[in-house]
Order: C-alpha cells, then sequence, then structure tokens
C-alpha cells in the first residue's frame, strides 16, 4: 500500500530517521539534530505514498500533531511490544533502523493518538488526575505527621515549633489543591453543558461529570473498538486465556487503562450500593440469587455492563434508557 516506510526515533538533542521502500529492504538511516521543521521538509521531498512510525513517549502527541498531515499514516507504536530494540547494542540510529523494519513487517501495535477536539479534555482529564494524586500525597503526609504524635487528624496544635511549621505548610498546599479542584470541576460542569457526548454519558446510573470526561478522554472514537470484548479488555474488567497445546494454564490481565477500570468499578459501587430499585441494581440481584455468582464477581458484572452502556451512548448519541435490555446472566463455571 505504501511507497515509502519511515521510523523516526526523537529525542530533545537529535532525531534519527531510517526509511525502507516497496521495492527494497534497504535501509537509509540518518542521524541529525532534532527540528520539527527539517522533519517536515524531509517528508515533503519524498514522493509517493508513505507511512511513518515513532514510539510513545513524552512529545508523541505533540509529533504525531505536527507531522500527521505530512504522510498518508501516522503510528505511533507501543515500546512495550518492541522487544527487538532491546537486542544487541542501542543508538538512535539502530532503534530508528530496527523500528522501521517492524513497520514494514506490519509487526507494530499502534496506540491511539487523536488531533482533534478531544485532546482538549485528554489534556484536562491528565491535569485533574495530577492534581488529586498530590492532593492525596499532602493529606497522606499531613494524617502521618499527627499520628506520629498521637494527635488525631482534625487537630491542628502540635507542640514541637518544627512539626507545626510542617503542618501549616502542608496545610497551605491542601488549602490550594482544594481551590485548583473546584477550578478543574468547574470546567467539567461547562464542557458538560457544552458536549452533547457527555450529557449522554451522565444519563447512566453512576456516571458523574467527571467520570463522564474521563470515559470520553479515554474512548474518543468508539468505532476503534471492533466488539464490546475488545473494549472490555481496554478497560480491565476481563482476563485472557493461557492456552498452550491443548492446555489451559490460567488466566492474564491485560494492558490496560487503569482509569477506565476505575470509572465503571466505581460507577457499579454507586449502583449497587443505592436505594433505588434500578435495572442494574436488580441485575446483580439476580446474578448473585440466581446465577450463583460470587459478589465480586457480580459486581465485575456489572462494571462490564455500565462500559457496554457507555459504549452505546457514545455510538448511538442518544441518552442512557433504563428500558434497555439487559444481558442475560450464566452461571460460571
Amino acid at each position: 500500500m505504501y511507497d515509502h516506510f519511515i521510523a523516526l526515533d526523537w529525542a530533545q538533542s537529535n532525531m534519527a530517521i531510517a526509511r525502507m521502500t516497496r521495492a527494497s529492504n534497504k535501509v537509509q538511516v540518518i542521524n541529525v539534530p532534532a527540528s520539527i521543521k527539517e522533519m517536515k521538509v524531509y517528508l515533503e521531498q519524498i514522493k509517493g505514498k508513505k507511512i511513518l512510525t515513532l514510539e510513545e513517549t513524552t512529545p508523541a502527541q505533540w509529533l504525531y500533531t505536527e507531522l500527521k498531515s505530512y504522510v498518508d499514516e501516522i503510528i505511533v507504536c507501543d515500546p512495550y511490544r518492541n522487544h527487538l530494540l532491546q537486542e544487541g547494542p542501542k543508538t538512535d540510529k539502530i532503534d530508528a533502523t530496527k523500528l522501521v523494519r517492524l513497520l514494514k513487517g506490519g509487526l507494530l501495535k499502534a496506540v491511539y493518538h487523536t488531533a482533534e477536539e478531544f485532546i482538549y479534555l485528554r489534556n484536562i482529564v491528565s491535569g485533574y488526575e495530577d492534581i488529586v494524586k498530590a492532593g492525596v500525597r499532602l493529606k497522606n503526609e499531613r494524617a502521618a505527621l499527627l499520628r506520629s504524635q498521637g494527635k488525631l487528624k482534625n487537630e491542628k496544635e502540635l507542640d514541637q515549633p518544627s512539626l507545626k511549621f510542617v503542618l501549616d505548610g502542608i496545610d497551605r498546599g491542601i488549602e490550594s489543591y482544594e481551590k485548583e479542584k473546584a477550578r478543574y470541576e468547574n470546567e467539567f460542569s461547562r464542557l458538560r453543558k457544552t458536549h452533547k457526548m457527555l450529557s449522554h454519558l451522565t444519563s447512566i446510573p453512576g456516571i458523574g461529570e467527571i467520570n463522564a470526561v474521563k470515559i470520553a478522554a479515554r474512548v474518543v472514537d468508539p468505532k476503534r473498538f471492533t466488539d464490546k470484548g475488545h473494549l472490555w479488555s481496554y478497560c480491565g474488567l476481563v482476563k485472557l486465556d493461557r492456552v498452550s497445546g491443548g492446555r489451559s494454564y490460567g488466566k492474564k490481565s491485560s494492558r490496560f487503562c487503569r482509569v477506565l477500570k476505575s470509572v465503571f468499578k466505581t460507577a457499579s459501587m454507586t449502583v449497587i450500593n443505592g436505594n433505588t430499585n434500578h435495572p442494574l441494581k436488580n441485575y446483580y440481584n439476580d446474578l448473585i440469587e440466581k446465577g450463583g455468582y460470587a459478589k465480586h464477581n457480580a459486581r465485575n458484572a456489572v462494571a462490564r455492563r455500565i462500559c457496554v452502556l457507555a459504549w452505546g451512548v457514545m455510538k448511538g448519541g442518544k441518552k442512557y434508557d433504563s428500558n434497555w435490555k439487559l444481558m442475560k446472566c450464566k452461571k460460571i463455571a
């Protein structure tokens, strides 16, 4: 399909570019100072259909956005899968050479990227997650400091001046965190009012404004998942079989999105612990009473169901309807 296969190994100071053609397996590789302008000129000079690959790194999204219009296809590949790069000596030119060979052989696994409006959602969610992690760390530090002096978490008076000085600094950090967190939450509310997809997602039980934004930012295009099993694997809601020689060696977890797993697990707990007579809660009870499910398996089944509902809402462009048919429960062997 392509006349040219190009691999880019980007570093802050230099970039290695390897290229192969459809007619030849010879690799042409150069190592030059890193310059996005020069990279664009290099791609413009190549005539014919071309595909570019680079590894998922910190500047990957920026490179994807900048170079997307200069090639027919761009693949940001998963470095976790590129074990060939670990073999033998390692230099930028060698890495780019190995990467272009994997590209031409069709052996790369792409990491999903987009250059559309969802980038804003992704950046907002990423910033919010960083803020929350920092806030949790500060609160844990405060609690540990008070426990070390036999104090309760709500107390502020400490005997030692040095510890009081540290506690005051932590309290100021927590106060700043609360304000910044509120600023992000106000932005999530604004986004829900302006994006129909977010409004539709919040109609699903257990999904609030923040989690709706997290789902939209991570999934982006629901059509990129071929079936619900693919989606469940991406969200860490199923385990994969390990079978060799007709013998089962148990199951293993896939490499999944921890944010989405947390979103759907939290949503399932919200539904299950709710007081309303909701179909999803009845579904959970039926799984336990009629399906013979253990509680943790039933909770996971509800999480998978909410995941499918979110997927359907994003694909169909409609709000959740409680009359939608639920999956039949089957007893786990």
